[in-house]
């Protein structure tokens, strides 16, 4: 794979349309729940001069398309800070800043987590055990202020900067529920004979108040600390690179820089068992490298002078020096890093229905609590109003959006962290999880089943046109104008012509081969179409013998000059190892497999049969490729593409999910959603493995996310006092709340554990 391949797929700032629209992505600090998401989304997007944005709660990152000359990056950060999140903009130290901010954000739920445990728990003891001991309730809203107002005091002020732009979210619903549940508490505490002189006892609520505060930040600690460790891949592929490297200044000396500082052209030494800090050209000595990080293959590769580089492989066996050719972002493994980052931060279609209905959850959940309140109010009773605020109360407390905002996003980090882990880029998160319903897969024959590396295995003169030394001379010439795998076999077979041979006019000809006219004269090589098309007719000798190559799975070129044919070339391509093994598998996985290929109908065929594919079809167009897609997609099929050339682009863009080989062409890597960096098929099933196994996760997920409201909220708002007279205390309400979120980050990390 080269890296101006990966770097065209994911620029650190990317422009479209107009000149000053640019794109960006920045770290979001502070958010809680995935309501929080869509407030920091609708501000952004409510900012003149931006386009469009968008925020990934799970990854904690907003990605906004803007108008450089109307609005500037302070103006996205002070639109974002006025509704109480922040947005880090400073580009140079945007990993350290966030890294910081998010440890001093964990730190402070720790600290809020332990103390909020400590002050409530006497609260509970006395509230559970105690309640009628001397000054309990004064004790209670003594230990429970602080709780709710100093270590809670941020739900509250969150709570109004929301409602300032007319808007709401789980800290809304915390800082009413919890500051309802004191204020009444503290009212029956300081004027109790209110309720006694109408014959109530006055019922105070300060542990409800102070537990949910402790639940949510139990919740919040944990649910920090499982997120952090979707990000694992990520983490891992940032530790392959180096933090110091060796430079070899002008006069021969070794200094030790941080790679930090390395520049293009810089020459660096690397020694046995380090790893390669930039990408570069190898200069002096020799090595084996261990080159698994891109290309997936166990083998340690030998380089030599002259050779490529690339940062984040080992090097296994002797020092060597290099010259520095790509550094910083622009390496290979910076790329790659960036392509996971920015998958993981796309959203699935999935996700974007729970963004809506995470949009309108609290304020279906307020209207909810408010209704409850009204109803006990009217049927309630002798304790109408006590109930009624207790089960208003416990409405706002169990129905929290958190847990349904990370139900997606949660999953695919994993999914996609998971893919990187075995090889398997994914460009975005629709991809992962529309690959779960492929029925019908399409492989290109030749890179993709067989290796991509053809050698011509006969050259067959004529006999009644011998060869004369100067058709050789023009086949060399002619096979140099095309950039086929097979006309490179052809270069490599035969020595180039003692004479130099220049062409009036050469023309590629696609699926066909390649036509140059010399001295009014038409020279051909490419297939059998092509001599058919030119009228040039194939003797029975060497018809009978091309026939008999393509029996063997051999592609046979045909040569020929003014009208006659030349010779025939045979070239064979060897079917790769694990191509047997992966298309059984998909087909055992109830997949359609077929085969497409420009190659004649004899080696098709063969190749199918070596296989195992049924259908296949041979000669066939680029833009026949990309028509049988679409035919099968007619036909109610889901259809993945997997294919490596410039040939199968029109193919990979026409199908649902395309698949990309890492040792392809450059445009058919641009135009994938997947790339596969290694170049063993059985990755085609594990990636459609791992699709299945992420979209089941978020199902499991969002099951998990819905039922604790589905079943919660009713039973809060006091459905069952009617039946058995049980009504949710607001404390099980708040651990409900936090169980939720917890559960489904656990889930999605159980992912990690899957095996493809």
């Amino acid at each position: 794979m080269s890296t101006a391949t990966i770097g065209k797929q994911a620029p650190a700032i990317t422009k479209a349309g107009p000149p000053h629209i640019q794109k960006e992505t920045f770290p979001v600090l502070d958010m809680t729940c995935a309501a929080c998401a869509i407030s920091v989304e609708s501000m952004l997007k409510s900012v003149p001069g931006v386009q469009d944005a968008g925020v990934n709660f799970a990854n904690q990152t907003a990605w906004v398309s803007y108008d450089a000359a109307l609005v500037t990056h302070q103006q996205l950060q002070a639109t974002v800070r006025s509704i109480g999140y922040d947005l880090v903009i400073d580009k140079e130290n945007q990993d350290a800043v966030t890294e910081e901010a998010q440890r001093k954000h964990y730190l402070q739920i720790k600290q809020r987590t332990i103390w909020t445990s400590l002050l409530s728990l006497p609260i509970v003891i006395i509230g559970m055990f105690f309640m009628n001991m001397p000054y309990g309730n004064w004790i209670m809203m003594i230990l429970a202020t602080p709780v709710v107002f100093y270590f809670g005091h941020s739900f509250f002020a969150n709570a109004w900067k929301q409602a300032r732009h007319r808007k709401a979210n789980m800290d809304t619903l915390v800082a009413l529920s919890t500051g309802i549940a004191w204020l009444f508490s503290a009212f029956n505490t300081l004027f109790p004979a209110f309720w006694h002189q109408r014959g109530l006892h006055p019922h105070v609520y300060f542990e409800a108040a102070a537990v949910v505060i402790a639940f949510i930040s139990l919740g919040k600690l944990l649910e920090e600390k499982a997120k952090s460790n979707t990000s694992t891949a990520i983490k891992k592929l940032i530790g392959l690179q180096p933090k110091t490297v060796l430079l070899v200044t002008p006069s021969g000396t070794v200094t030790e820089i941080p790679v930090a500082q390395v520049q293009v052209n810089d020459l660096l030494l690397v020694k046995p068992g380090e790893k390669i800090p930039v990408d570069g050209k190898l200069m002096n000595g020799e090595s084996y490298v261990d080159e698994s990080m891109i290309t997936g293959e166990p083998i340690p590769v030998a380089k030599k002078a002259g050779e490529p580089v690339f940062a984040g492989t080992i090097n296994q066996k002797g020092s060597f020096q290099f010259r520095a050719e790509k550094v910083g972002a622009d390496t290979l493994l910076a790329q790659i890093i960036k392509m996971v980052q920015e998958a993981q931060g796309s959203k699935a279609p999935v996700q974007k229905l729970v963004d809506k209905i995470a949009g309108i959850f609290v304020p279906v959940v307020i209207s909810i609590s408010i209704l409850t309140f009204i109803a006990w109010m009217i049927w309630g009773g002798d304790n109408a109003f006590t109930h009624a605020l207790l089960t208003s109360v416990t409405v706002l407390v169990i129905a929290c959006p958190c847990a349904l905002g990370l139900a997606t996003p949660t999953a695919i980090m994993v999914g996609v962290g998971k893919g990187a882990e075995n090889n398997i880029l994914i460009r975005d998160a629709e991809s992962l999880e529309l690959a779960h319903s492929v029925n019908a897969i399409i492989l290109d024959k030749t890179g993709t089943i067989t290796e991509g590396k053809p050698i011509v295995t006969d050259l067959i003169w004529n006999n009644q046109h011998n060869e004369r030394p100067g058709h050789q001379a023009v086949l060399h010439a002619l096979e140099q104008q095309s950039e086929h795998p097979l006309a490179q076999a052809i270069l490599q077979y035969i020595e180039p012509g003692t004479q130099p041979v220049s062409f009036q006019s050469v023309e590629s000809l696609t699926g066909l081969g390649v036509k140059g006219i010399l001295q009014g004269v038409t020279w051909l090589a490419g297939n059998k179409k092509l001599m058919q098309e030119y009228q040039v007719v194939i003797d029975q000798r060497l018809s009978a013998k091309a026939a008999s190559l393509q029996e063997d799975a051999k592609t046979v070129i045909y040569f020929a000059g003014n009208g006659q044919l030349l010779a025939i070339i045979a070239i064979a391509d060897k079917i790769k190892d694990t191509a047997e093994n992966a298309i059984k598998a998909l087909i055992r996985q109830g997949i359609e497999v077929h085969m497409l290929t420009g190659d004649n109908q004899h080696t098709a065929e063969a190749v199918a049969r070596q296989v195992g594919i049924k259908s296949f079809k041979a000669e066939v167009m680029p833009s026949q490729k990309a028509a049988f897609v679409q035919e099968l997609q007619q036909a109610g099929k889901i259809v993945a593409m997997v294919g490596d050339g410039i040939n199968d682009s029109q193919a990979l863009a026409q199908a649902d999910v395309s698949i990309a080989m890492g040792k392809g062409a450059d445009i058919a890597m641009d135009v994938a959603k997947m790339t596969l960096i290694t170049s063993d098929l059985n990755s085609i099933p594990k990636a459609l493995q791992l699709s299945r196994k992420t979209v089941q996760t978020i199902r499991q997920n969002l099951f998990w996310a819905f039922i604790y409201n589905v079943i919660g909220i009713p039973i809060a708002a006091g459905l069952l006092y009617p039946i058995n007279g049980f009504l949710l205390d607001p404390m099980i309400a708040g651990a409900a709340m936090a169980l939720s979120s917890v559960s489904v980050v656990a889930n999605s990390l159980r992912l990690k554990l899957a095996k493809l």
